[in-house]
């Protein structure tokens, strides 16, 4: 019998959360995957774009996700296609790394495109339906203790693999130690979505009577978005948010060009981030149920790592990057997730989150600008001093939240 706040829940969500984690940070966007990538093409612009395909491919079909699940009474049956799918596509990243490598870098780059946007893609179905069964099954303070939890467990998981990680790179010469990070990495995520596919769901009372057209959906939420002002409020600072994405990817390119990078020095520097994420969910944001707070505060971390970042020059002080790094990005995600739910009613909560997924996702596309930035200006101190402007602006705004449906 299912009841709200089940320990067992919880157990199958954090279990989800350490596995997915073992698996996905071997192409984390702020160290592996930009080294991958510089790999097989030395242009920054290609760069960002890898970087953005890793989480931009959600864009295209969360509209179209919410439509369909609004009148789902239980959505977990559609998540386990997700699932495969998203395994599916990240075994196919390692397989073309290992077959084609260095013979066609070209080809390689192609099939490495078309993996991380399938990935992403399927993710856009994924986030939609997690967010749903994270409302369905836990009350906002459970909800946010669950969530610190799965960061905590995604953390450690993260030490763990970043340590296997600069083995992988030091063991082996590129690119091979890429195939074998992607391939290797597909068994803890299978694992992690088994264990999440066996979480007990209830069967939802409210659902929404879908509209005869996608396009009278788009229409519908186009009024939502127009008459919920908080809505708005949410979007535009999320979405400045997503500006460390700005530079994040180009830090430690920067860092390769001040020493050489070792593998070792590369899953150091992964295990440093996780150890902030640890942190923070530990002692910041698990103590946090007031979200607006918690944007705000992610923004200060944010702000300080790139004021950090300008000023590197070494391992200890590229260190404190990523530990800020670490921080922030938990605390975005966790009071992203949050607050949408907080304000979006029972039967309206797939097109709420969205509307917010899909419009502040764009931010996601903020590697590409930095990696054209970076081609033309050829200054990596001229993005960080750009990212860190957007970002005050985010945490000004951030402090403007109103709690009521008032006028933005």
């Amino acid at each position: 019998m299912f009841k709200v706040d089940d320990p067992k829940n919880n157990y199958k969500n954090v279990t989800h959360a350490f596995f997915l984690s073992l698996a996905v940070t071997i192409a984390e966007p702020s160290t592996i995957l930009p080294l991958m990538v510089y790999h097989f093409s030395d242009s920054a612009i290609i760069v960002g774009l890898f970087v953005s395909l890793l989480r931009g491919g959600a864009i295209a079909v969360q509209l179209y996700a919410a439509f369909h699940a609004q009148t789902y009474k239980k959505v977990l049956p559609y998540l386990k296609k997700v699932f495969l799918f998203r395994l599916s596509s990240w075994f196919f990243i390692g397989l073309s790394i290992y077959l084609i490598g260095d013979t066609n870098k070209t080809l390689t780059l192609i099939c490495i495109g078309l993996g991380l946007f399938s990935f992403s893609f399927s993710a856009g179905f994924g986030a939609i339906y997690f967010k749903e069964l994270q409302a369905k099954l836990f009350t906002k303070v459970y909800r946010g203790k669950t969530m610190a939890n799965r960061q905590i467990a995604g953390s450690i998981a993260s030490i763990i693999s970043g340590m296997v990680t600069g083995y992988i790179l030091t063991k082996f010469e590129a690119p091979i130690n890429y195939a074998y990070l992607f391939m290797l990495s597909s068994f803890p995520m299978m694992l992690g979505f088994i264990a999440f596919s066996t979480m007990n769901e209830p069967i939802k009372k409210e659902v929404s009577i879908k509209e005869k057209s996608f396009k009278k959906f788009i229409q519908n939420s186009m009024k939502i978005l127009k008459n919920d002002n908080r809505l708005k409020q949410q979007i535009v600072v999320i979405f400045l948010g997503y500006s460390y994405f700005l530079s994040m990817p180009f830090v430690i390119l920067n860092a390769n060009k001040s020493f050489a990078l070792t593998g070792w020095m590369l899953g150091g520097f992964i295990a440093i981030q996780m150890i902030g994420s640890i942190f923070g969910s530990t002692f910041i944001w698990r103590k946090i149920h007031d979200y607006e707070k918690m944007l705000s505060l992610s923004f200060l971390f944010s702000i300080l790592s790139f004021v950090i970042a300008i000023f590197a020059y070494d391992i200890y002080t590229y260190a404190l990057v990523f530990l800020f790094f670490g921080i922030s990005i938990d605390g975005f995600n966790i009071s992203g997730m949050n607050l949408i739910i907080e304000i979006a009613p029972e039967k309206k909560r797939p097109t709420y989150t969205a509307l917010q997924t899909t419009i502040t996702s764009f931010g996601l596309f903020f590697p590409i600008l930095g990696g054209v930035l970076l081609k033309f200006v050829s200054s990596y101190v001229f993005i960080y001093v750009l990212t860190i402007f957007l970002l005050v602006i985010g945490y000004i705004l951030s402090r403007r939240f109103d709690t009521r449906n008032t006028i933005f």
